[in-house]
């Protein structure tokens, strides 16, 4: 009958033990036997105690040592070059600790991994999604022009900027998806420099008039700046943050509303630009998903107004990129404000 692996191991240490005492009594006794004394038994029995506690010691961490290494063979997600032979010692909490640490961090890698599977698999749902619809639309219109109602000139232009309405939602969502990859892929390559952050606002108003108008939305400063305010940040990367906030503003404001923009003080060092509208506002459970890519509030109603569904995401990555923060507040039914931090330049 095959003994238990401790019987096995107190067997052993037992008979090391039993050899080593018969040998100290058979040297004790000689040595008695000549010299007569009781230093010489003390002495005795104190070699016999720290060979003892040596033996023992080394036995435990061999034991321990040769049980974890199979432990770690075992399984799988242990690596069996991870464990090393100091390691293993009698100290069971110690053991337990290292042990409790270590599974922990395989624990957090794992689940690291099943998120990231989880996102990749949400995300190319997303994009075969977001690629599918205006290619089936752009795809309808055509066909019902090939079968015959390209013959009627009034039909014919209205499918054909029905279309082109299609093709130009494509071409946002592929151009917005090329941007956020070189963002994720290859970092955000910055060109800092140092400019006057309420022309570039006033910029971006200007090449949104006409759409603001078209929703009566109007696009002001929150008050008049006798001098100009200078940043330091990428003017082309900034001005992309500021457009996708502006024509989100204007897509969800109410009609005949307000996009307000301002900069204030945010710190010494620091401005922070905010862009307020007073639209229908966004629920607290959208809020903390709202920067995910192609996360949408409102599925039909986003795309009707059109988009990727990335702007928020590149926003983001490049006001991260800029080492700022970039924040939401928003109340249901009386709009949203999204803010962003710049440096101050010197």
């Amino acid at each position: 009958m095959k003994l238990k692996k401790t019987y096995s191991y107190a067997l052993w240490s037992a008979i090391y033990l039993t050899l080593l005492s018969v040998a100290i009594s058979i040297i004790s006794y000689f040595v008695i036997s000549k010299h007569l004394g009781i230093v010489t038994i003390l002495i005795s029995s104190l070699i016999l105690f720290i060979i003892s506690f040596f033996i023992i010691q080394y036995r435990a961490e061999h034991f321990i040592y040769r049980r974890l290494k199979k432990l770690y063979q075992e399984v799988s997600i242990l690596n069996v070059n991870d464990l090393k032979r100091e390691s293993a010692t009698t100290d069971i909490e110690k053991l337990s600790k290292s042990m409790q640490k270590f599974v922990e961090g395989k624990r957090l890698e794992i689940e690291s991994l099943t998120e990231r599977d989880s996102f990749r698999r949400d995300f190319l749902g997303n994009v075969a999604h977001e690629l599918k619809t205006p290619l089936f639309t752009v795809q309808g219109y055509i066909l019902t022009l090939i079968e015959g109602a390209i013959n009627d000139k009034q039909i014919r232009m209205k499918y054909l900027e029905r279309a082109n309405k299609g093709v130009e939602r494509l071409v946002a969502v592929i151009k917005d998806l090329d941007m956020i990859a070189k963002l994720e892929n290859e970092g955000t390559k910055l060109n800092i420099e140092v400019f006057n952050i309420l022309e570039l606002i006033q910029n971006v108003f200007d090449l949104f008039e006409m759409k603001a108008k078209k929703r009566n939305i109007t696009l002001v400063f929150d008050k008049t700046h006798e001098f100009p305010v200078f940043v330091r940040g990428d003017i082309e990367k900034i001005e992309q943050v500021l457009i996708n906030l502006i024509v989100n503003s204007i897509k969800y404001g109410k009609p005949n509303g307000k996009t307000i923009v301002s900069v204030d003080d945010y710190s010494e060092k620091k401005f922070i630009v905010k862009v307020v509208d007073n639209g229908e506002g966004i629920k607290k459970e959208h809020i903390s998903r709202l920067f995910e890519r192609f996360y949408r509030v409102d599925q039909s109603r986003s795309r009707e107004q059109g988009g990727s569904g990335l702007g928020l995401s590149i926003v983001k990555h490049i006001v991260e990129a800029h080492d700022e923060n970039i924040l939401l507040k928003s109340v249901y039914g009386e709009g949203s404000e999204f803010s962003f931090t710049l440096e101050k330049a010197r």
